[in-house]
């Protein structure tokens, strides 16, 4: 195996790998980047000079030692298995020391949602910006990076569809329900005007702006999408990707197909989407209780 200096500087070759070939979002290459240089930050404070696999099974050994939850040990180990395997198809190695290392186990959990009549709480909204934002993320079930991202032209008010970039770039059609659809006419209406440049604005490709014009990050986003879902649920059911799992389980509970969800979400494998069946499955075990005259 290389010896840890001599691979270091490699971390750069593989990001520029990950945004030129993969097309990789922002958020993604920083946490690669953050994961290989904690790795390698690790190795030098330990004196480990030869990366090998006891060097990668000590690393893992040691996150979840000092109490890091099993889920972000299992994104880092995923972060390195990307990384060597990229080194691997570049000859820079031989052997993938991650390769046969198993992912910690990873409790499965729940994905909180609003009920119905949190949702229609929560959007009375008079700001038409905020109300458009708030429409979409429950009408499409994007995610928050896929909001922000979202052009003038990536909407089809004709055809009434929306096409969302998502992960890797890949982009996928999803529906866009009528009241959303009315929603963003009459914030279109007002668009370049509530910003403090409107020239800015008129200029800015983005459907959402900030009040300067630009593009709408997803840290503003979380404090606006905050700002209304704080009247209906507690600080845990606050951020945008619940009104995601909101939009997957409402879908659900009424009929919908499991891989037409999964389209409209943008998963690439049916068992991320399975894990909606569980919040279904408990939703219609309580109708049956409270409704079947016989269920007790």
């Amino acid at each position: 195996m290389k010896q840890r200096e001599e691979l270091f500087p490699t971390v750069h070759a593989f990001i520029v790998y990950c945004e030129k070939e993969k097309n990789f979002s922002t958020h993604t290459l920083r946490a690669y980047r953050a994961d290989l240089e904690a790795f390698y930050d690790y190795l030098r404070v330990q004196k480990i000079a030869l990366i090998d696999r006891n060097a990668i099974s000590h690393y893992i050994g040691f996150l979840l030692k000092h109490g890091m939850d099993s889920r972000s040990v299992a994104r880092k180990l995923s972060s390195l298995k990307s990384y060597f395997r990229y080194l691997k198809r570049m000859d820079v190695i031989s052997n993938n020391p991650t390769a046969g290392i198993r992912t910690p186990k990873i409790k499965k959990h729940l994905p909180g949602f609003l009920s119905y009549d949190q949702v229609e709480q929560a959007l009375v909204i008079t700001s038409p910006r905020d109300r458009a934002i708030m429409e979409v993320l429950y009408s499409c079930g994007v995610r928050a990076q896929e909001l922000v991202s979202l052009r003038i032209v990536d909407i089809d008010l004709n055809r009434d569809e929306v096409r969302v970039k998502g992960k890797g770039g890949k982009e996928r059609i999803v529906p866009l329900g009528r009241i959303a659809k009315h929603a963003i006419l009459d914030y279109i209406k007002v668009r370049a005007d509530t910003a403090r440049s409107v020239e800015r604005a008129r200029a800015t490709p983005e459907l959402f702006l900030n009040y300067r014009g630009g593009r709408l990050t997803t840290r503003s986003l979380q404090e606006i999408v905050k700002k209304y879902l704080a009247r209906v649920a507690q600080a845990a059911g606050t951020n945008p990707h619940i009104m995601r799992h909101s939009f997957a389980t409402h879908l659900l509970e009424n009929g919908a197909d499991l891989r037409a969800v999964q389209e409209l979400l943008g998963h690439a494998s049916l068992s991320t989407v399975q894990i909606y069946t569980h919040l279904t499955k408990k939703r219609l075990r309580e109708i049956y209780l409270q409704k079947h005259p016989r269920a007790e």
